[in-house]
C-alpha cells in the first residue's frame, strides 16, 4: 500500500483571511484521499497543509504589479524541496490576478490564489490547484495502467512512454525526393536551443542521447489524395497510422537500443505531391502539420513553396524554419511524457514554462507519476522471478543475484517510506535503484529457465543411454547372486 503524501504551506496575505477558520494562524490540518486502481490496489493520497500568515517580505513580493513578477520575487523565500507546494492566498479584491482569473499557477512550485469568501469554497479551489501541481487520480492510474481494468483507463491515459532508465531521441530528416529539393537543416543548433534545456531538466528522471540523420528516397508510404478545390494533396486521419511502418523500417534507430527510442520526424514531401496537409478526423486542415504516435514519437509535413517560375533550376535551396519545427517537437515531447496540460476551469491561469520547456511542479508531476510506476515495476518484477523460482526447484541461485534481490526489496521499502515522509527526491532515487536491482536479478543469465530441466526431462534422456549398458550388468549380477545361494546350499565336503 502506497501513501502519498504531499507538503502544502497555505499562506494568508491581510484582508485574505477567511472568518470561517477552525482555529487561529498558524494551524495544520490533513486531507486525505483514497485512488483506486483495482480491486486489491489503491493509492493514498495525503495533503498534509500547514496554514500561516505573510512575513514581510512575502508581503512585499506580493505588492509586484503582476502575478508573475510576485511569483518570481516570492521564489527565493518558500520551500524549494521537490514535492512540495506553497499557496499564497489573496483578496478577492486584488488586482494581482487578472480580471475573471481565480488561481495563477506560476513557474515554480507556487501559486497565487484568490479568496473564496468562505473556507469550504477556498478549500475546494486549494483542492484543485494541489492536484493539478502534484498528481490526479488520472496520473496515476495512467502510471499504474498494467494494473488497471480495460476500458477503465482512457486512450490518452496510455499515451505517455513507460518509466525507464533511459531515452534515446531521434531526429531525422526525410527527404524522398533529393533531386528537386537540397534541404538544409541546422539540427546541432536547434538541439543546444531548444530541447537541451528541457532534457537538463528531464535529466533528473532518466538519461537522454541525442543523435540526428538524414534519409534519402523515405516515403511515408501512403498515397495522398489529390483536392482540386484547395490544389493541394491531403493525408486523413485514418491513413496516419499506416504512414508509420514503412518508414519506421528505414530508421533502424531501435534495433540496437537498450532504452525506448523517440522518433521525430521531419518530412519534406516530393515535388510531385506538393503542398501535402494532414487533416483530423473532421476534415479541417490540422494548423502545426503534424501528428504523434504514442509511445513513439511524432511527425511534421513541411511543405516547400513552389518556385516562381517554371524554369527555375533544380534542386531547389531548402532551409529549413527550426524554430518553427521544434515548437512541434517539442509540444509532442510533452505529450509523450504525459505533461500534456489537462482541461482545466478558464479561471485558472497557467504561466508559459519559458525556455526550460517544464515548470518545476511539472517536473514534480512527472516524478510522482515515475515512482509509483517504478514501484509497481519492481513488485511485478520480483515476483515474476518468485514464481519462476517455485516452478524449478532445482535452480541455483547465486550470491549476487540474492543480494540483487535483497536489495531490490530495501529499495522499494526505502522509497515507499520516504513517499509517505513527503520526500519526493528521494523516494524516486530509491525506485529508480530499485528497478535496476530487480532487473538485475531477473535478467541474470543463470536463472535462463532453459539451463534447468524437469526430472522427468532426465529419466527421458537418461534412460536410453544407460538402459542398454546397464540389462547385462543386471543379468550379470542376477548369476552371481544366484551362484552364491546354490554354493551356500551345498553340503560342505569332509576328509
Amino acid at each position: 500500500q502506497v501513501q502519498l503524501v504531499v507538503p502544502v504551506a497555505v499562506v494568508f496575505s491581510p484582508g485574505s483571511v477567511p472568518g470561517d477558520l477552525p482555529s487561529p494562524l498558524p494551524f495544520r490540518d490533513v486531507q486525505e484521499m483514497e485512488i483506486s486502481v483495482n480491486l486489491r490496489t489503491s493509492v493514498t493520497s495525503r495533503y498534509e497543509m500547514a496554514y500561516r500568515g505573510t512575513t514581510a517580505q512575502e508581503e512585499a513580493a506580493l505588492a509586484a504589479a503582476t502575478a508573475r513578477e510576485a511569483d518570481a520575487a516570492l521564489r527565493p523565500l518558500q520551500d524549494v524541496s521537490m514535492g512540495s507546494l506553497t499557496m499564497y492566498v489573496v483578496p478577492e479584491t486584488s488586482s494581482l490576478l487578472p480580471q475573471g482569473t481565480s488561481v495563477y499557477v506560476g513557474r515554480h512550485r507556487s501559486a497565487l490564489v484568490r479568496a473564496g469568501g468562505s473556507l469550504a469554497a477556498l478549500h475546494a479551489r486549494l483542492r484543485q490547484v494541489t492536484q493539478v501541481m502534484s498528481f490526479t487520480a488520472t496520473s496515476i492510474a495512467a502510471a499504474l495502467s498494467d494494473r488497471v481494468p480495460d476500458g477503465r483507463l482512457s486512450p490518452d491515459a496510455r499515451r505517455s512512454l513507460k518509466s525507464s532508465l533511459g531515452y534515446e531521441i531521434t531526429f531525422s530528416l526525410l527527404n524522398p525526393d533529393p533531386k528537386s529539393h537540397a534541404v538544409d537543416w541546422d539540427i546541432e543548433g536547434a538541439v543546444n536551443r531548444y530541447v537541451k534545456p528541457v532534457l537538463d531538466k528531464l535529466s533528473l528522471v532518466a538519461n537522454f542521447s541525442v543523435d540526428s540523420q538524414i534519409l534519402y528516397y523515405a516515403v511515408l508510404g501512403v498515397t495522398p489524395r489529390y483536392d482540386k478545390e484547395s490544389s493541394s494533396f491531403l493525408l486523413s486521419a485514418h491513413s496516419l497510422p499506416h504512414v508509420i511502418n514503412p518508414v519506421e523500417a528505414r530508421l533502424g534507430s531501435s534495433a540496437a537500443s537498450l532504452y525506448p527510442v523517440l522518433n521525430f520526424l521531419l518530412y519534406v514531401p516530393e515535388r510531385s505531391h506538393s503542398p501535402l496537409y494532414i487533416q483530423d478526423k473532421d476534415g479541417a486542415p490540422v494548423s502545426t502539420n503534424a501528428f504523434h504516435s504514442p509511445r513513439w514519437g511524432g511527425i511534421m509535413v513541411y511543405n516547400v513553396e513552389a518556385p516562381a517560375s517554371p524554369q527555375a533550376s533544380l534542386p531547389l535551396h531548402v532551409d529549413v524554419d527550426m524554430a518553427r519545427v521544434m515548437e512541434v517537437f517539442l509540444a509532442q515531447l510533452r505529450l509523450l511524457f504525459g505533461l500534456s496540460r489537462e482541461e482545466l476551469p478558464p479561471e485558472f491561469l497557467l504561466e508559459s514554462p519559458g525556455n526550460e520547456g517544464l515548470a518545476d511542479w511539472e517536473l514534480d508531476h512527472l516524478l510522482w507519476a515515475h515512482t509509483v510506476e517504478n514501484i509497481a515495476t519492481v513488485s511485478t518484477t520480483l515476483t515474476s522471478l518468485a514464481q519462476l523460482l517455485d516452478k524449478i526447484g532445482n535452480i541455483v541461485i547465486k550470491d549476487d543475484v540474492a543480494s540483487e534481490v535483497y536489495r531490490a526489496v530495501a529499495s522499494v521499502q526505502s522509497a515507499v517510506a520516504k513517499l509517505a515522509m513527503g520526500h519526493l527526491h528521494s523516494a524516486f532515487q530509491a525506485s529508480k535503484e530499485a528497478v535496476t536491482s530487480s532487473e538485475r536479478a531477473f535478467f541474470d543469465p543463470s536463472l535462463l529457465h532453459l539451463l534447468y530441466f524437469p526430472d522427468d526431462q532426465k529419466f527421458a534422456i537418461y534412460i536410453p543411454l544407460f538402459l542398454p549398458m546397464a540389462v547385462p550388468i543386471l543379468l550379470s549380477l542376477a548369476k552371481i547372486v544366484r551362484e552364491t545361494r546354490q554354493r551356500k546350499k551345498e553340503p560342505t565336503k569332509m576328509d
